[in-house]
């Protein structure tokens, strides 16, 4: 693909500026002087790679939860930012990343808003949860859970261990629509008003209720790892791998079977021991998290050498290659749907 410049500035002169400053007295701009920044022949990216090593947030997440309580923090979380968009609170352009605590004994308090969230469940004592809408659902490591846009949500942990996981949400993108609302519920929690797992009874099992009707989001609150983990074993038995890809399976709307979130896709692959991925590339930025095991990712000239609960970033048209050190399992998550939504979503296979 070409990636010479689009279009090149014409040469200036006198007369060209005396002509752009009375253009910027009456908020006008000369667009052949900026095309080539706006309309480029690659992505350019907004991103670099980054890693967070999990050691390290947990011990300084740990020290958060010593020094200011959930109550007065709304929300324990230590953002994960990109370190060429410090200040922005945003890990691509399009997405937050955040790595939340809730100790022992503590409860979140209830609230919504416009931004969709994701959970990855990193560690969680016993009892841990997390309530959306009316249903609580258990929180154990590796399962992936789901806060829609608008929903009431809270967090509590009654166990005698941290609660501890990778949040992602789509708030750059509602900030850049200029479509934010948020609002606390009336009471600090809300009530619960159905079981756990009714969901999952109700939409999770290839049948689901003769009166709905899909919707953009996936109905179901959680999708636990256990389940997800033995989809993963028993596909490898059953190969082949896919060179890109090894093992990897989305999380999907179980009515539609498009993403569980109309903004963010979340996938999960497998990686045997050994096993290199061929370089591949997207225009979706995409955050990594390992669930399992050691390994190294190429990113464009960047070598990543990631461990358990290590998270990474892959820019916008970066090339990336895995290679599992260990059996491993990866965690991710993109603005996929949204740019398939817009018509721009392109891959490339090398």
């Amino acid at each position: 693909m070409n990636s010479s410049a689009f279009h090149r500035k014409p040469a200036g002169s006198a007369a060209l500026t005396s002509l752009y400053e009375r253009l910027a007295a009456k908020n006008t701009a000369p667009l052949w002087e900026v095309l080539g920044d706006l309309v480029t022949p690659q992505p350019r990216p907004g991103c670099v790679p980054a890693l967070w090593r999990y050691d390290d947030v947990r011990t300084l997440l740990t020290e958060a939860g010593r020094l200011i309580s959930v109550q007065e923090a709304e929300r324990r979380v230590l953002v994960l930012e990109n370190p060429s968009l410090r200040g922005a609170s945003q890990i691509t352009p399009t997405l937050y990343a955040g790595v939340q605590l809730v100790m022992p004994g503590e409860t979140a308090p209830t609230h919504r808003h416009s931004a969709s969230a994701l959970r990855f469940v990193l560690e969680s004592g016993e009892g841990a949860y997390t309530a959306v809408d009316g249903e609580r659902t258990s929180m154990r490591p590796g399962d992936f859970i789901l806060t829609p846009s608008w929903t009431y949500h809270d967090h509590g942990n009654p166990g005698d261990a941290p609660a501890i996981w990778l949040d992602g949400l789509d708030i750059p993108m509602v900030n850049l629509f200029g479509a934010s609302f948020a609002e606390h519920h009336p009471d600090s929690t809300q009530p619960v008003a159905r079981p756990e797992g009714d969901a999952f009874w109700r939409y999770g099992t290839a049948l689901l209720p003769v009166d709905f009707t899909p919707g953009r989001r996936s109905p179901m609150l959680s999708y636990p790892y256990a389940r997800s983990r033995e989809t993963l074993d028993r596909l490898h038995r059953n190969g082949p791998l896919h060179p890109v890809h090894g093992i990897k399976m989305q999380y999907v709307n179980p009515a539609t079977g498009r993403s569980a979130l109309p903004t963010t896709a979340a996938f999960l692959q497998l990686l045997p021991k050994g096993f290199a991925t061929t370089p591949y590339r997207a225009t979706d930025a995409t955050i990594f998290c390992a669930s399992e095991g050691r390994g190294t990712s190429q990113v464009g000239d960047q070598t990543v050498a990631w461990g358990p609960r290590d998270i990474f970033v892959v820019p916008s048209w970066a090339p990336v290659s895995h290679t599992a050190h260990d059996e491993a399992v990866l965690f991710s998550f993109s603005d996929r749907p949204a740019q398939i939504a817009l018509g721009l979503w392109r891959e490339q296979e090398h």
